[in-house]
């Protein structure tokens, strides 16, 4: 995508109504909703992407924003100075600081880079595998912006292929595409990645999000520890993600259970690639039905983890996704072996931690439990303290008498 100019602090403005309180933006909040603007014909002719100032009622400036009329986000705080020239120099910096924080907790570069908000990128997520990095734009103003993002990423980070994929919910509701692409360099094969002494394979290119979910590098690592000579069940496991993890910490057998083929064929890969293909095994099918499978046999492990996809993504689903938890932790310890340990995810959003941990406990009934750890996203995920949605990871630990 070609960029006419770099986006410079001449430009448009866009004011609070005078209902809205000004003072949460001034104290960190990144959102401004599009019922929280005056949506004017200026305001509305506006191209999405667009860079403008943010002023209050009495056109104070408050901060420096992009601008989605078509968006119910119609303003996102990309910086508290109003004045702030936003272009590759402002990128550099952003990733220069991002890649400080990352470098000093990893060894290897095989991380989450940018986190959207949390790391002052509205919208943005880069992935970096290496010298391979994949780029999520959801929203307009990274679209518009995207050539300059990538030539500061190269540039920061010196990596030589970058991935733009732009699946996912989060790009439509900003009204973008959903076309992906490889934009710079070559990658014709999923990635190695070296993670908790386990080797998974990430398609960049046909896998879920950007291929690999770094967020639960943490948990699987807690996992590991618990797997020891276990038996352990990965369901929802994608390519593997707590089952490779837990045969690198020595885990005696794994079953990993996923409804994508794709997934478990890389997951299988990535068990041949650290040699303990013999103590892997794969099932394809409906998670719960797999699990109400295994018990009708009489089947237990040591360890099961479940780590479902988001049963509510918004609040519209809240009690759905609570059922769904629930019924998650209710077959998960079924299966747990006594003195096992049982570890349910959740990933969604709108389901906080109090809620999830209540469900998950219903689910496990009457059985004896002990709650001996609570995780979330590593730190390379960090929350913005401002926004909750930020924090939308969470896994429980239990030990189950």
């Amino acid at each position: 995508m070609e960029q006419e100019n770099d986006q410079t602090t001449a430009g448009p403005t866009v004011r609070l109504l005078p209902k809205t309180d000004p003072r949460r933006v001034l104290r960190g909040f990144p959102w401004v909703y599009a019922n929280e603007v005056v949506m004017d014909r200026r305001t509305k002719a506006l191209a999405p992407g667009s860079i403008a100032v943010l002023e209050d009622t009495n056109r104070r400036p408050l901060a420096r924003v992009a601008v989605n009329p078509s968006s119910k986000i119609a303003a996102r705080v990309l910086d508290a100075d109003p004045e702030a020239d936003i272009g590759e120099g402002w990128l550099k910096d952003r990733l220069s600081a991002a890649l400080r924080h990352r470098e000093r907790l990893y060894e290897t570069p095989f991380y989450r880079l940018i986190h959207a908000e949390a790391d002052g990128f509205p919208g943005v997520i880069i992935d970096r595998f290496g010298d391979v990095a994949a780029i999520q734009p959801n929203a307009a103003w990274a679209e518009v912006m995207f050539d300059q993002i990538v030539a500061a990423l190269t540039s920061v980070t010196g990596v030589r292929t970058v991935v733009k994929n732009a699946g996912g919910r989060a790009r439509s509701l900003e009204g973008l595409d959903d076309v992906s692409s490889v934009v710079l360099g070559d990658l014709d094969a999923p990635i190695q990645v070296p993670m908790n002494g386990a080797i998974y394979l990430a398609d960049l290119l046909a896998g879920q999000k950007t291929g690999l979910f770094f967020d639960q590098r943490a948990n699987q690592a807690m996992a590991a520890r618990l797997a020891k000579g276990a038996r352990v069940l990965d369901v929802f496991s994608h390519v593997g993600g707590f089952g490779l993890a837990a045969l690198a910490g020595g885990a005696d057998r794994a079953l990993a259970v996923d409804g994508s083929e794709a997934a478990l064929a890389l997951a299988t890969k990535g068990s041949e690639a650290m040699g303990v293909a013999d103590r892997f095994d794969t099932c394809k099918g409906d998670a719960f039905k797999v699990m109400e499978a295994l018990a009708a046999e009489g089947s237990d492990f040591d360890v099961v983890i479940c780590d479902p996809p988001a049963f509510a993504p918004g609040k519209g689903a809240l009690d759905a996704g609570l059922r769904a938890y629930q019924r998650v932790a209710r077959l998960g310890a079924a299966l747990v072996a006594p003195g096992g340990y049982l570890v349910v995810c959740s990933c969604s959003h709108a389901v906080d931690l109090e809620k999830f941990r209540a469900a998950s406990i219903r689910g496990i009934g009457g059985r004896g439990a002990q709650l001996i750890h609570t995780g979330f996203a590593g730190p390379d995920h960090p929350l913005h303290p401002a926004l909750a949605e930020s924090g939308y990871l969470k896994a429980l630990f239990f030990r189950l008498s």
